[in-house]
Order: structure tokens, then sequence, then C-alpha cells
């Protein structure tokens, strides 16, 4: 049972309304694709049903019979030939029966069996842990940010270099 649009759904919430005409509009397109698919099962079943008889069939001229049977079928290529099923498989039907049992229930279902809840408004502010935590985090980095470097005092970097002497890389290449 489908409903119409009145006046008196003005109080239901646009959102439930436009799921309500998503609803309807599956159900139609839903019900054309199986009208379509219905339709291609008869035509199928209408051409193998009305295959012509032998003396319905054109006649071949004698020359071209003749170059027919002669044919020799070494000089053809190889092919691969793919066959393409066009009626659905039992997975597709099944599916589409699952979709049809959905949209029928969406179609059916009755609002008023709903119960009516209040909502609970929760304190979306954090507590005073995580707030303390934040601060301290931004004094971190504003201090970062405001670092002067004047106040460093000046350093003498002293290089080593612990490289070995000639004597002992020499003495290494006799050992090995």
């Amino acid at each position: 049972m489908t409903r119409s649009w009145n006046d008196d759904d003005a109080f239901l919430p646009l959102n439930f309304r436009l799921a309500c005409v998503l609803t309807r509009l599956r159900s139609v397109s839903s019900f054309i694709a199986v009208d379509n698919r219905r339709r291609q099962i008869k035509e199928i079943r209408r051409s193998i049903m009305s295959s012509p008889s032998l003396k319905d069939l054109p006649k071949v001229a004698l020359d071209l019979k003749s170059e027919l049977e002669g044919f020799n079928h070494g000089c053809m290529k190889k092919a691969a030939t793919a066959e393409k099923n066009v009626l659905p498989s039992a997975e597709d039907v099944a599916a589409e029966k699952t979709q049809q049992t959905l949209i029928a229930g969406i179609e059916t279902f009755d609002p008023s069996s709903l119960k009516h809840t209040t909502t609970q408004e929760k304190n979306p502010l954090p507590d005073k842990d995580a707030i303390q935590q934040e601060k301290g985090k931004q004094q971190l980095i504003s201090g970062i940010e405001n670092f002067d470097p004047a106040k460093l005092k000046h350093a003498e970097t002293l290089e080593k270099n612990p490289l070995p002497t000639k004597e002992a890389i020499d003495a290494e290449k006799i050992a090995a």
C-alpha cells in the first residue's frame, strides 16, 4: 500500500518524505527491469518455437552448394567461442527477490508502531585534565615559536677524526 502526498503528511520530516519517494521510484524501476527480462525470455522462446520447416528454407544454387561441399576447413583460423547467457542466473533472481521483499517491507511500514523517545543531551565539553594537557601542549609550542637564539652561548666545536694511521692499515692488510 503506497501513500499519496497530502497536507496531513506536512508534519513528517523532509528526509522521511524523500525516503518514501525514493522507495516508490526504486519499486517502479525494479518492476520495469523485471518486465524487460520477461519480454526478453518470451522473445527467445518464440524464436526457438518458431523455427522454419525444411520447405520454408531458401533454396541454394548448385554451384554455391558444390563450393560449400568442397570447402577446405584447414585454411580457416582457430577462434575461441564465447557463449553468452541472456537468462538471469539463480543468484540474480535471488538478489532481485530479496530486494523486492525489502522494498515491499519499506512500503508497508507503519510509522505508528514506532515508540516516542526523548533525547538526552550530553556535555560535549572536555574535562579539566584534558584542558590542562591541551594548555601544556600550547605553551610548549609557543615556547618553541618564540625562542630567541641570541640568548645562546657561543661554543667551540672540536672535530675528532678517529681514522687509523697508515701503519695500522698496512698491518691489517698483512694480517688479512
